[in-house]
């Protein structure tokens, strides 16, 4: 059998084995921090570290960290969704195959779709996907030295062994200060977050979480808004959810406005492989979670226009609010037809998982049509990295719930955006303080202010937050003294992130097999 151009049995295997990892630690992070950085520049790193040295040509490391990034994207879909069935309802019955089954589903379609839309958004509209192009301006750096292998790998190990002195040994403290005024989490995984996604968003981040802890509910308690301290936490919650709400939709307004500007969705010479999609989309949903034929119907083409979505915007800002489409085709689909409360949280992940992958397989297809790759070698990787991504995913999200317990506000695995999703699907939260956080974050994310960012301020603790600050603090300072050494630092922050997630993974699964 002859396979395609840039296709190699080491490329697909390091793929699969790289995806499997960023899984596992993208699980854990989505989990305690409530966001997942794009992992395109850190796996085209790893890439190219495990390849160059046996001859490998920058098209095959392309291919090879098409399959690992994919991992990252579907944990993400499935720690932005499922958890909130268990905050519901800690007795709540969801299997690992039922899980399995959504997660999956959901990377079929996400990896379908994305084949179909490919070549509109990468080569007629030449959309920016800034992450891809990116990586693919790494790998052209080129590394033959091993220098940025070496900066990664360091930082990756220094991360993992604070995180096991912290959370495995307890020689370290996890909190220093006070976490209900100033405190700080000393995680190196929240510093490399803050640094990632720079002073911009971090800024809105701290700015969402000072304005909360600080004006909103020290004021509420004076003035007696506030009848508990339970009832400030759930209208300081629901304030924040309907920031991020509202700025998602926001988010996809805008983008349908410039999707309607910029052209078509997908090729027409792909409607044979639409129309294959749409049938194995429906055939999967139906044997698979046992919906109707017309609610699988209805599903598969909300899938289809949410993935258009998440190109464009993934296309145009680099941003993936991949729980905001379940949320949303969650509430058309209970329009139409009546939903179980399992169902609701299923169908969000595979909306969830869908878009999470699609925007992903597009920054790095993004990459590959700089570097001249084949998309069909790619796309083989994305589908088998989006895959493995699914089983261990699951895997890693049932390990943390047997490690830690309970999930949402107040527990060690915050996760606000399945705590964000639950809210919606259950009318959990305080309808005035939501709809007023809906509109604000409509309102604001129009003038282009990073609304999302603040309203996962105003939600996450405030200890998190600062920490999260310090490393946007640190990003300021680069970009301002201009004092940049080849683009370690976000080399070092990768590390930061990367290293606390595989740490906390294994030291969760060292709690379930010990029973500590």
């Amino acid at each position: 059998m002859k396979f395609p151009a840039d296709f190699s049995w080491r490329a697909l295997f390091l793929g699969l084995g790289g995806a499997a990892v960023i899984a596992a630690s993208s699980t854990y992070v989505a989990l305690r921090l409530g966001a997942l950085p794009w992992p395109t520049i850190f796996v085209a790193v790893v890439s190219m570290a495990c390849l160059r040295p046996f001859g490998a040509s920058l098209r095959e490391i392309n291919v090879a960290h098409t399959g690992m990034s994919a991992g990252g994207l579907v944990a993400g879909g499935v720690a932005f969704t499922l958890p909130g069935l268990w905050m519901a309802d800690p007795e709540a019955t969801l299997s690992a195959a039922q899980a399995l089954g959504a997660a999956s589903t959901g990377a079929l379609l996400g990896a379908f779709f994305t084949a179909v839309v490919r070549c509109s958004f990468i080569e007629e509209q030449q959309l920016p996907y800034p992450m891809g192009a990116a990586a693919a301006e790494t790998l052209l750096a080129g590394d033959s030295g091993g220098r940025k292998a070496r900066v990664l790998f360091g930082s990756l190990g220094f991360s993992g062994v604070i995180t096991a002195l912290r959370d495995g040994v307890g020689v370290i403290p996890a909190l220093v200060g006070n976490p209900a005024t100033l405190g700080f989490w000393l995680s190196p995984m929240a510093l490399g977050i803050g640094y990632i996604i720079g002073p911009l968003f971090m800024g809105s981040w701290l700015a969402g979480g000072v304005l909360a802890h600080g004006l909103f509910l020290p004021l509420g308690f004076r003035f007696g808004l506030f009848s508990s301290e339970e009832a400030a936490l759930l209208m300081k919650n629901s304030l924040g959810i309907g920031l991020i709400v509202g700025a998602g939709v926001a988010t996809l307004l805008r983008g349908m406005v410039r999707l309607g500007h910029r052209g078509r969705g997908l090729s027409l010479s792909g409607w044979k492989w639409s129309a294959l999609t749409v049938a194995g989309g429906c055939a999967l949903l139906t044997a698979v979670m046992g919906l109707s034929l017309p609610l699988s119907l209805l599903v598969v083409f909300g899938v289809w226009l949410c993935v258009i979505m998440a190109a464009t915007l993934t296309g145009q800002t680099g941003i993936d609010p991949m729980e905001v489409f379940g949320i949303l085709l969650v509430l058309f689909v209970r329009w139409v037809f009546p939903l179980g409360r399992g169902e609701a949280y299923l169908l969000a992940a595979v909306v969830a998982v869908a878009t999470g992958l699609a925007g992903d397989a597009l920054q790095d297809f993004k990459a590959g049509h700089v570097l001249g790759t084949n998309p069909f070698s790619q796309w083989l990787n994305e589908v088998g990295g989006g895959m493995v991504g699914a089983f261990v995913a699951v895997g890693a999200l049932f390990i943390m719930k047997d490690a830690y317990g309970a999930m949402g506000p107040g527990t060690q695995l915050v996760a606000p955006q399945a705590f964000a999703v639950k809210s919606v699907v259950e009318g959990l939260f305080h309808g005035g303080f939501f709809l007023g956080g809906a509109i604000t974050g409509m309102l604001l994310a129009l003038l282009g202010i990073p609304a999302m960012t603040l309203g996962i301020g105003v939600y996450l603790p405030l200890f998190i937050s600062t920490t999260a600050g310090i490393g946007g603090g640190v990003r300021l300072l680069v970009d301002k003294t201009g004092k940049r050494t080849d683009g370690n630092e976000t080399l070092i922050a990768s590390g930061f992130l990367g290293g606390e997630g595989l740490v906390g993974v294994l030291i969760a699964l060292l709690k379930v097999v010990t029973g500590g």
